[in-house]
């Protein structure tokens, strides 16, 4: 004959409060385990099982996908929102269905809030200005304008003369 020791009811209700929350918390995970999570205005690879031939974006605004190769795409994040990819082979079946959620990535990111308007800062260390959308508007506009500055000078100065010239 087999012995088993009973717990005290109070005692089996402290030890099963914790293990129910365990188990709902990674019901909740698996939940979403499926997700293609891309950070806003940064890119996930996404590797298909087989090759694709055509590639349709839910909502092209939320995301932009590039096909490199014949199963792997590049996903890039544009704006916050949930948008799915879908991916079909030359016989149109498809291949994969996946959900992309792009989010925000507050790691070193703080918000400078003056009233209503908020103006975001990437602080890596040092803070500086980050185009992120819902930023106050006057803010947002200098930084685009300087951003796309940046980046035709940038362009510029790859050319086979090595100097950046104004056009």
């Amino acid at each position: 004959m087999r012995l088993r020791k009973v717990l005290p009811a109070k005692t089996r209700r402290a030890c099963a409060l914790p293990l129910a929350a365990l188990l709902t918390g990674a019901a909740a995970s698996s939940a979403a385990a499926g997700d293609l999570v891309v950070r806003y205005d940064q890119s996930q690879l996404l590797r298909l099982p087989r090759p694709a031939s055509e590639i349709i974006i839910g909502n092209p605004s939320i995301a932009d996908v590039a096909l490199q190769g014949g199963n792997l795409l590049v996903v890039t994040g544009k704006t916050f929102g949930i948008t799915n990819v879908i991916a079909l082979d030359a016989e149109r079946n498809v291949i994969q269905d996946q959900r992309v959620i792009v989010e925000r990535d507050d790691r070193r990111v703080v918000n400078l809030h003056k009233g209503s308007a908020r103006r975001t800062f990437s602080c890596t260390p040092n803070c500086e200005p980050n185009l992120t959308i819902g930023d106050d508007e006057q803010f947002f506009t200098t930084i685009s304008k300087h951003n796309g500055e940046k980046t035709r000078f940038s362009e510029g100065s790859g050319d086979a003369g090595g100097s950046a010239s104004a056009q």
